[in-house]
């Protein structure tokens, strides 16, 4: 009887093994992407990772960007592309670094200009004001051009808060304790509110406006430090056809059309364009985020703007 109740153990021992390498080998559970708060720019993406997840490969440089280590001088006779964004630009865990828009923008521009690097400065649901902080803590790395890349949901984006970080569980500060351990944490226990959360959620006042101004004071680094800053707009899948956009969103567009009018800011509104294409539901993996096919379709419309700048 003792014999077998140290088989079955063992047996269950080396199932629990088995599920704890497959995890991690097959899927990367056990070793989430990694946060860190800061005060101006609410978090960032930890420095200096490389891991893959779901069998995307990503890799976060020394300034917390999506991609390879870089330079903050600018190599001689580079063409240097800072692209600016939210989990659009970034493409999250579920992108691998070489389907990201900054990658395909790269390859897409060094034939017809050797020597160009785009960097990509990004993190899940930033907005224009941590973007912002971004550009105000770390510079523009000599960039000559600037993409600025949002979706509408980002023209109501709160202030930068770091409240996420360490407490939400899409926004992990440390290494769980196991693959398994994850696993169980992310599938199985009810999120628990932040707290504190509530009250950014709710901030008053003229969001839209506060967006505008951000955009705005990017620009002014932009053209103060020589460069040009292009402003592109992603839609939420909803907005393309019916039900399309809504009220509150429609005046935001306008807002923001009339706002890079006057500014003479190289706008890329995205809705129509996807409007225009015979199945646009192809272009998302979600109602927000974009499928490869997505990310393509933006990259070869970033590379006629910047090619004509």
């Amino acid at each position: 009887m003792k014999s077998i109740l140290i088989i079955l153990l063992a047996a269950i021992a080396f199932l629990v093994i088995l599920v704890e390498v497959g995890l991690r080998l097959l899927l990367g559970f056990g070793n989430p992407p990694l946060y860190i708060a800061d005060e101006k720019i609410g978090y960032l993406l930890a420095p200096n990772q490389r891991l893959r997840r779901m069998g995307n490969c990503i890799e976060v440089n020394e300034y917390s960007m999506r991609g390879a280590s870089v330079t903050a001088k600018r190599p001689p006779e580079t063409l240097r592309v800072l692209l600016l964004g939210d989990s659009v630009a970034n493409g999250g865990w579920w992108t691998d670094g070489e389907q990201t828009i900054s990658y395909l923008l790269q390859e897409k521009l060094e034939p017809s200009q050797p020597g160009v690097e785009v960097l990509n400065a990004s993190a899940n649901s930033w907005s224009p004001r941590n973007e912002l902080a971004y550009v105000q803590r770390f510079g523009l790395f000599e960039a000559q051009i600037v993409v600025l890349l949002i979706n509408t949901d980002d023209l109501f984006g709160t202030a930068p808060t770091s409240l996420p970080v360490g407490r939400d569980r899409n926004y992990p500060q440390r290494k769980p304790k196991g693959a398994i351990a994850e696993l169980y944490s992310r599938y199985f226990v009810k999120p628990q509110p932040v707290p504190g959360m509530d009250e950014v959620r709710a901030e008053g006042g003229d969001r839209v406006g506060y967006n505008l101004q951000a955009i705005e004071d990017i620009e002014t680094i932009a053209r103060s430090n020589g460069a040009t800053l292009i402003l592109a707009m992603t839609p939420l899948l909803r907005e393309i056809g019916e039900p399309g956009s809504r009220d509150y969103e429609l005046k935001a567009r306008q807002r923001l059309k009339e706002f890079t009018s006057a500014r003479s800011i190289p706008y890329i509104d995205f809705l129509p364009l996807f409007e225009g294409q015979t199945a646009p539901k192809t272009l998302y993996r979600d109602h927000i985020h974009l499928s490869p096919t997505g990310n393509q379709f933006v990259c070869d419309r970033l590379v006629t703007v910047i090619s004509n700048q």
